[in-house]
């Protein structure tokens, strides 16, 4: 076998990932999506691959690398899925009972479609696509164009619609919050549920779709009653208002004729409906609104059509991701946040009993349950950032189904995870993690890369995908990597991830810095040579950390809010600060400066890489802009790095030379200020 070798940051394009896993109604296949780097285009491939339940090699199913969201029908003889592979994402069905056969196109809506939901009949796929009001208008009215007489005249038809739709926002008008969000400005269509019949053969009328909605608001993705008469989403209540996250509802839609009612009223945020397969009982996740941002995410249930809410998830004490009925609708599966763990647990309808079913020092994504057969996940785990898992019913613990990253993980040094606990200040205790760096010897000190996570309210592990590589690459250019879970952070139960109100960063500095003092104790880091950084609140943490203390010989903050008293009006959040402090930016605009790292970047006189990007429409670039200038103008030495076309994902999502880029400025702003020559491969 060929020599192992320290990870790089190039290694970033052979990392590949499994996501949305889903059984087939038969037990027999798990579809999920194949996400890799495209060097080439600068982008990722998506494709859709299948695996048996019993075992054997995956085989790939689709090709053009645009291909998301596979969807089992009833009989599981069709898999539905969502493509982008002409411009616009369209449905697609590929029949699983002719191999090697061509996929054909479902819709064509011209702003395209997504999310496709299989009736329980099998004849019929509810939908989302988004269109606005004269678009719906033009729709009931029956209003088409007509056909291209040839190739020039559709290519000059979409000229002019290009055109058109340009002008539309020239100039841009905003009159509700947020109006932009992600790397783009909102538009005025939203998100609608459709029905339509999947069989092949219809005259136009019967086969085109019927749109079931008719809001200016985004609609969840619709889920079907057992009886295929309704479908459950969630929405906006006023379309009128600001930011639909803090006002979503439930509603019911019946299919015959698109009648609405609402189940559920304002004092909560709720969403993701989820009917049991009984018909009795929806599922769904909902937040307090009273500091909402800080709070966890119920499990609620209520009877299908109206009634009392019961949370199930309370007593247990921690945030929910992915939720699955069982089969015979005693229970929901879901996945639980636990101290730096992604793990699987049973909730019981009865009795809110919780149990652990899949368990492992593991990062669950995504999952998947059918009756008999069992459990499909996607997961990550301290040495592999992505494989798909298969736990059968008939035992208690997972089988690894896919080796994707095999041949990466053949060829480079993968650091051992170690979990420590101290005790803050406060008496509270923290959880943390360190990795040694490559080719550690038991005597010396090593430099230190301090790593912060963002949200305030995020959870990292050793497990967490998208930190894998870059804490594996520190480790491999000789530092040793510390990461923990703070006050505020997710996994603790509530009362432990509402503890930063008001308060960011004094609360954390003092979890953050005992944690350093107890990695110190163990005596391979050198303090002379510790480095820190984080990203978005890490970011904020990062330059709160440097304007309070001199102890580190470097830092970077990536996509930091530095400035609390203006972020609330330029953020795609607004209420978010004044939901956190517990004011509004006009009420005590000096207690909001005060805890702004700006207020006290003139005292920042450690070396200071600054990141940004510049479509950042979460933590707009003004407030790298900011902090750079003021630590430039009081004498600090600092360097600000703007990415063009990235948004608050860079690191997770953006193009792949940007990933690289970014994690080599870091990596090498560390190395100067630290002493560091990196090892030669």
């Amino acid at each position: 076998m060929t020599e192992k070798q320290r990870i790089t940051a190039d290694d970033l394009y052979r990392i590949i990932s499994v996501e949305d896993p889903r059984i087939s109604p038969d037990g027999r296949w798990i579809a999920y999506v194949q996400t890799a780097p495209d060097r080439m285009e600068n982008g990722y491939k998506r494709n859709i691959w299948l695996v048996s339940t019993s075992g054997g090699d995956p085989l790939q199913l689709t090709r053009s690398g645009k291909d998301t969201q596979p969807r089992w029908s009833p009989d599981s003889k069709t898999l539905a899925f969502t493509s982008t592979r002409d411009e616009k994402p369209q449905i697609y069905l590929l029949r699983m009972t002719e191999p090697g056969g061509e996929a054909r196109a479902l819709t064509a809506l011209p702003n395209g479609a997504k999310d496709p939901a299989w009736s329980p009949d099998g004849t019929k796929i509810a939908f989302l696509a988004p269109m606005n009001a004269d678009e719906r208008g033009r729709e009931d009215r029956r209003e088409e164009d007509p056909k291209p007489v040839d190739k020039l005249d559709a290519k000059q038809r979409k000229e002019r619609r290009d055109q058109d739709e340009a002008k539309r926002f020239d100039p841009r008008i905003a009159q509700r919050l947020p109006y932009r969000t992600g790397t783009s400005y909102l538009s005025d269509r939203f998100a609608q549920i459709y029905v339509m019949p999947v069989a092949e053969g219809l005259d136009k009328d019967a086969a085109r779709p019927r749109r079931l909605t008719d809001v200016d608001a985004d609609h969840n993705p619709p889920q079907w009653t057992p009886d295929g008469e309704y479908l459950f989403t969630a929405r906006m209540s006023d379309p009128k208002g600001d930011e639909p996250w803090r006002w979503s509802s439930l509603y019911s839609i019946r299919v015959s004729d698109g009648a609405s009612e609402k189940l559920t009223d304002e004092s909560y945020s709720s969403f993701s409906p989820l009917p049991s397969p009984d018909g009795q009982w929806v599922a769904f996740g909902r937040i307090p609104r009273e500091r909402l941002s800080e709070r966890i995410v119920r499990l609620a249930v209520m009877p299908v059509g109206g009634g009392e809410i019961r949370d199930l998830n309370l007593a247990f004490d921690r945030d929910l991701a992915d939720i699955k009925w069982t089969p015979d609708a005693g229970g929901l599966l879901f996945g639980g946040q636990s101290e730096g763990t992604v793990e699987i647990y049973h909730v019981r309808l009865e009795d809110g009993e919780v149990e652990k079913v899949v368990a492992g020092n593991m990062y669950i994504e995504q999952f998947d349950v059918q009756a008999e057969a069992g459990i499909a996940f996607s997961a990550s785990t301290p040495v592999n950032p992505s494989e798909l898992y298969w736990q059968a019913s008939s035992v208690d613990h997972a089988v690894q189904m896919t080796r994707v990253n095999e041949k990466l993980l053949e060829t480079v040094i993968m650091q051992e995870t170690h979990e420590f606990r101290w005790k803050s200040p406060s008496g509270v205790e923290i959880q943390g993690w360190y990795l040694l760096p490559v080719g550690y010897e038991e005597g010396k000190s090593y430099p230190l890369a301090f790593h912060i996570h963002g949200g305030p309210h995020v959870m990292w592990g050793p497990a967490m995908k998208s930190m894998w590589h870059e804490w594996q690459f520190h480790a491999a250019r000789g530092y040793v990597v510390f990461y923990s879970n703070p006050r505020g952070a997710g996994g603790y139960g509530e009362a432990f991830q509402m503890a930063l109100h008001g308060n960011w960063g004094g609360v954390a500095y003092d979890d953050l810095m005992a944690g350093v003092d107890a990695l110190l104790k163990k005596g391979f880091v050198d303090p002379a040579r510790m480095a820190v950084t984080g990203g978005s609140y890490g970011g904020y943490m990062a330059a709160w950390i440097t304007a309070h203390t001199d102890r580190f010989c470097c830092a970077s903050a990536q996509r930091g809010v530095y400035n609390l008293l203006g972020f609330s009006g330029t953020t795609d959040i607004p209420s978010f600060i004044p939901t956190e402090f517990g004011i509004e930016p006009w009420e005590d605009p000096m207690q909001l400066w005060q805890h702004s790292p700006l207020a006290h970047a003139h005292r920042i006189k450690t070396p200071l890489l600054i990141i940004h990007s510049e479509n950042d429409y979460r933590v707009p670039v003004s407030e790298g802009e900011q902090l750079f200038t003021y630590v430039r103008r009081s004498g600090g030495t600092v360097k600000l790095v703007r990415f063009p076309r990235e948004g608050h994902e860079l690191t997770r999502t953006g193009e792949p030379e940007h990933r690289t880029s970014h994690l080599l400025h870091i990596t090498e702003w560390f190395d100067t200020y630290c002493g560091v020559q990196p090892a030669q491969p």
